[in-house]
């Protein structure tokens, strides 16, 4: 697998709001466990939507491991231009600097947000140009946007062996415990 898709919820529907939540780290870095087998397998690119929420978290934790794998490449392909100007000045900025340190960026729209189809543009195109997907979601936590792109990547694996990954509850929370045990055998 060379290109990977990274994807899940959005921050609001995980009751985060800004970047000092405490449960972002370790979403990251339950995004990096699992892509750190792909990358010895010859994983070059992650690439997400850009939303704000597991998308940002996905592009930190490329980011971060290509310190260690500088032939990994991070990507964000939005659905429409500019979509970080509906939000709050904190998360443009951060946006922006992210994007500035992304290899490539772009939008299947050059236009502003004109309606659903842009989204459902950009998901066609992103599952076309993947081999893979890492989807953060948790079913039985019920409904949220990561269901439609669940069905869509599996009705692709099903059609062409397309790859499928998920992390869910139980994953991040074996990261905060582990996380927590560090921290208690070095300050004890």
């Amino acid at each position: 697998m060379k290109n990977l898709l990274v994807t899940g919820y959005r921050a609001h529907e995980l009751g985060i709001y800004n970047n000092k939540h405490h449960g972002i780290p370790f979403i990251r870095q339950a995004i990096i466990n699992r892509l750190l087998p792909l990358l010895d397998e010859g994983l070059e690119w992650v690439i997400t939507p850009g939303q704000y929420g597991v998308d940002l978290w996905a592009c930190e934790a490329a980011l971060q491991l290509k310190e260690e794998y500088p032939h990994l490449k991070c990507s964000i392909i939005t659905a429409f231009s500019h979509p970080e100007e509906q939000w709050n000045e904190e998360k443009q900025a951060y946006y922006r600097d992210l994007v500035r340190q992304l290899d490539y960026y772009g939008s299947v729209s050059k236009e502003g947000y004109q309606g659903r189809w842009q989204f459902t543009a950009r998901d066609e195109l992103l599952l076309r140009k993947t081999d893979g997907i890492l989807l953060v979601y948790d079913e039985e936590a019920g409904e949220a946007s990561p269901k439609y792109m669940k069905e869509r990547a599996l009705k692709k694996q099903a059609q062409d062996g397309y790859l499928y990954f998920q992390i869910g509850p139980d994953e991040i929370q074996a990261v905060a415990e582990e996380e927590q045990l560090r921290e208690e055998f070095y300050d004890g």
